[in-house]
């Protein structure tokens, strides 16, 4: 667009020429009425593209009219684009990124071209698939109901209708359908529980008074490789603190290879002298191939390892101090057990029964790193082909 002198006029008087383009006037009066010729208002329209009307309100979140006219402000004044985004409350990045995304093609920002641009980004050219297909959405809230995640669900989907596109959609649709409400309440849906993201921080280790411990540099490197089972990690999910019979505790076990879990029944506490006890007879039923190392925390719930090692047969290992990425299968594991055993609550009420069909469900639940085959089947195969060493 030629710079003449028209478009030297202040950016306020190309910004309320296009408002009263937008309540409706015609372009020759709209020029009349902010004293320019019409000629002129036509050159300002042509170099605008368009007129696009938002159809909804836009979020605040997002660059206004009069942010993008800020912004080419500010390059018309070669002010950097830090300080212009901090003029308008932004960040530089955000700034970068229109410049780039909406400038024209002979390189000039032009503040009403690039808002047409992202007005018209804004529209969705379909409906969501799971909004639209009823028999979709009705396997995806089953299979939540079952507490399968969306991940799970989506690889089913690919496998179960391979031929069939309007039956498989990928599991951010399928979170993003949940919060909107399309698959009924999203509160329990989740095995978390949350609607969003809950941050964490790192802990500052503690001296810990447990005796003798064997630190991870210290086992087997077959460990790592994941090739022989018989290797578990293991942990507790803590209940209700305060509760009747004081505070409530469930152990959990996981065989690195195969994934099988098993829930360790604690009714009588879980300090030391009981979760001994509990393992070395929950353990018992193993084949002793398959009782090779154990992987745990610094808990002072464990510091009776070395009578617990020798009853059961596990070399048990432990972790640096808040390091429960050395655990991390486990850590992922109690994840999942947290669906059916929400924190804060009294875990004392679930008997043993209970916990050995909460473990089978997990166990027939099928798995990405097991080619999606369930825990129970990957171990029955391995005791078939005796696979222990």
């Amino acid at each position: 667009m030629p710079r003449w002198a028209h478009n030297k006029l202040p950016s306020s008087v190309q910004k309320r020429y296009f408002e009263l383009v937008r309540e409706g006037h015609k372009g020759a009066a709209a020029a009349r009425m902010v004293g320019v010729s019409t000629s002129c208002g036509s050159l300002w329209f042509i170099d605008a593209g368009r007129m696009v009307l938002a159809d909804a309100p836009v979020s605040a979140r997002f660059l206004t009219q009069d942010d993008r006219i800020a912004i080419a402000d500010g390059i018309h004044a070669k002010v950097g684009v830090k300080e212009i985004a901090a003029s308008i409350g932004k960040s530089f990045q955000t700034v970068y990124r229109e410049i780039q995304r909406n400038s024209k093609s002979d390189g000039r920002y032009q503040p009403w071209w690039a808002h047409n641009q992202a007005l018209l980004r804004r529209g969705r050219s379909k409906e969501e698939k799971i909004r639209g297909h009823e028999p979709l959405r009705t396997v995806v809230r089953d299979k939540l109901t079952e507490k399968w995640s969306p991940q799970q669900i989506s690889r089913f989907l690919t496998r179960a209708y391979p031929d069939l596109s309007a039956m498989q959609v990928c599991a951010e649709s399928i979170y993003k359908a949940l919060y909107a409400g399309l698959l009924g309440c999203r509160s329990g849906k989740l095995r978390t529980g949350r609607s969003r993201r809950k941050p964490h921080r790192r802990g500052v280790a503690i001296p810990n008074k447990i005796k003798n411990m064997k630190l991870l540099d210290q086992r087997p490197a077959e460990v790592t490789e994941r090739q022989v089972p018989g290797h578990w990690e293991g942990d507790l999910i803590i209940g209700q603190y305060g509760a009747p019979g004081g505070a409530t505790a469930i152990g959990t076990l996981v065989e690195r290879v195969t994934k099988f879990l098993i829930l360790v029944h604690l009714p009588d506490g879980y300090k030391a002298p009981q979760l001994r006890d509990a393992l070395i007879a929950q353990t018992r039923h193993l084949p002793e191939s398959w009782r090779k190392t154990l992987t745990w925390d610094q808990g002072r719930e464990m510091s009776m390892h070395e009578q617990t090692a020798a009853a059961t047969g596990f070399d048990i290992y432990f972790c640096d101090p808040h390091s429960p990425w050395q655990r991390g299968l486990n850590e992922n594991t109690n994840g999942l057990i947290r669906q059916y055993f929400p924190k804060h609550t009294d875990l004392s009420i679930h008997t043993a029964q209970d916990l050995q069909t909460v473990a089978a469900q997990l166990n027939q639940r099928p798995r990405l790193a097991l080619g999606d085959r369930t825990p129970a089947e990957a171990m029955r195969a391995l005791l078939t082909n005796g696979s222990t060493s």
